[in-house]
């Protein structure tokens, strides 16, 4: 891309799906202004019953408030919200950093469809052992599926060129990071992975890591099969 033609801030998105995040959402969207000069359009998408959305409105995110139904259904509507031509999705536990916003950018100028944090090559200390040694896992089995390495399925930081997302078309839930993973590898896009630091979040969690985990192999598995069905169609 030459530079005159070349996205900046101005046409950047960054989304994320929220839930009971009080204590994390400000320092979040403060890094998201300090880093892109308050350029960049923020999209949340909210169901928390905490202060998420007020914090968020007070430092000028667009919030779409929605009943609890999962991580993905929060993702795939903050991506479908977005208005300008990359999109970045991240979470509001201020794990990732938004200072690596501009060389995903960056990347996405060089010509890649898909910029994917890859928390795993730092060796996110941050993360609690099991959901690490877990998240390595599902790298290997999708490396297995693809047939070729993947690091990191499901980080929650990523950017797209807004027509890959609206092109791939997705199904699933709680395993949505992977897919959006899988998908775009799967049918030849430009994919890089690129090496983040990853922090420990700030307040609880509340996903479940045993059930969640479980599911988010099945979504590998079957969205992987379905790629490969598709390609030989």
């Amino acid at each position: 891309m030459d530079e005159e033609s070349a996205y900046t801030f101005d046409d950047l998105s960054v989304v994320m799906g929220a839930y009971n995040e009080e204590a994390a959402i400000g320092r979040v969207l403060d890094d998201i202004e300090r880093v892109t000069d308050g350029r960049a359009e923020v999209v949340v998408v909210d169901s928390s019953t905490d202060r998420t959305p007020a914090i968020a409105r007070e430092r000028g995110a667009r919030v779409v408030e929605q009943e609890p139904q999962g991580y993905g259904v929060a993702v795939r509507e903050a991506l479908l919200s977005a208005s300008r031509p990359v999109v970045v999705t991240t979470d509001c536990d201020d794990t990732y950093p938004m200072e690596a916003l501009p060389r995903f950018l960056d990347l996405i100028n060089e010509g890649y469809d898909v910029v994917s944090g890859d928390r795993l090559y730092h060796g996110a200390e941050a993360m609690p052992a099991f959901n690490r040694l877990g998240n390595h896992a599902f790298a290997l089995l999708a490396s297995l599926l693809l047939g070729e390495r993947v690091h990191d399925t499901t980080t929650g930081m990523r950017a797209y060129r807004r027509e890959v997302i609206r092109d791939i078309g997705w199904t699933e839930n709680t395993g949505l990071s992977a897919e959006l993973l899988i998908r775009p590898l799967a049918r030849g896009y430009r994919v890089r992975e690129e090496p983040i630091e990853y922090r420990e979040r700030a307040g609880e969690t509340t996903l479940d890591p045993l059930r969640g985990g479980l599911d988010i192999a099945k979504s590998i598995v079957s969205v992987s099969l379905e790629e490969r069905r598709r390609a030989v169609v």
